[in-house]
């Protein structure tokens, strides 16, 4: 049973308070039910997209599990739920889930035995697929490339995906384009559950290093990426915060306009 979503003080959304065993009872919860149903994750970026772009708004209102990715999320939201963490005797950061913190245990996934991973260049969509073969021994995992995405590639893979059938959809595009795909293609797709994982293809196939959980928990990782991908990670750590910032304040002075508007 999936709980019922919080809100994210400050940030203006609503995010689905997982760990890591409650995430994976609830994915086998919705593997089981057979229908279609999305995995997303909120950070930083995501909610300047969220409050930017309607196609983005649009599929996180509809997704069945939003997490608490980016550690100054699960912050505020841990801030605003003090009463929820005290009897658990739990940090908020136990809530704060990151793909990589998630991927590694799907093999306790109940009934899960066909997985499809789409995105990153070729070498490492194989050797992501390799790794999650082990993960979840006896499964039936395949994959296809995402590189030089465009019209005739995702025609390509939505085919693919109706002939495999998966149970499972690890979708790691990068952002906006993995959730354009999916707001777009989804009711194209067979019934699966679509997770959003980023980089996390790359980092499953040990093309790009994974930060130590630990730096994870202290809200750290950002300065991990922006030391390994300044190019890559500079704009989201010193200008985005800001362009949110001017987002959210915005919002504030438009009293009648709702999140889902």
């Amino acid at each position: 049973m999936i709980p019922e979503r919080q809100s994210v003080p400050v940030l203006d959304v609503d995010a689905t308070p997982l760990r890591v065993n409650e995430l994976v009872e609830a994915m086998g919860g919705l593997v089981a039910a057979g229908t279609t149903g999305t995995v997303l994750g909120h950070n930083l970026h995501s909610i300047t997209l969220f409050h930017s772009r309607s196609d983005v708004r649009s599929l996180y209102q509809e997704a069945s599990i939003i997490l608490l990715d980016g550690a100054p999320v699960a912050m505020l939201w841990g801030l605003a739920h003090k009463r929820q963490l005290q009897p658990l005797g739990e940090g908020t950061m136990a809530y704060r889930l990151g793909s990589m913190d998630w991927i590694p245990e799907l093999g306790r996934v109940t009934g899960l035995e066909r997985v499809a991973v789409i995105g990153a260049g070729r070498e490492a969509n194989t050797k992501a697929v390799a790794r999650l073969r082990s993960i979840i021994p006896g499964a039936t995992v395949d994959g296809m490339p995402g590189e030089a995405w465009g019209d005739a590639l995702e025609s390509a893979v939505v085919d693919w995906l109706s002939d495999f059938r998966p149970q499972l959809v690890l979708l790691g595009l990068g952002m906006p384009l993995q959730e354009s795909v999916l707001h777009r293609r989804l009711a194209d797709m067979p019934p699966a559950l679509y997770c959003a994982v980023g980089g996390a293809i790359e980092q499953l196939a040990g093309v790009q290093k994974v930060a130590p959980r630990w730096l994870g928990r202290l809200g750290l990782e950002w300065a991990w990426r922006l030391i390994l991908h300044p190019g890559r990670v500079a704009y989201r750590v010193f200008v985005e915060p800001w362009k949110l910032a001017g987002l959210l304040i915005r919002l504030r002075l438009q009293p009648t306009k709702t999140k889902g508007k």
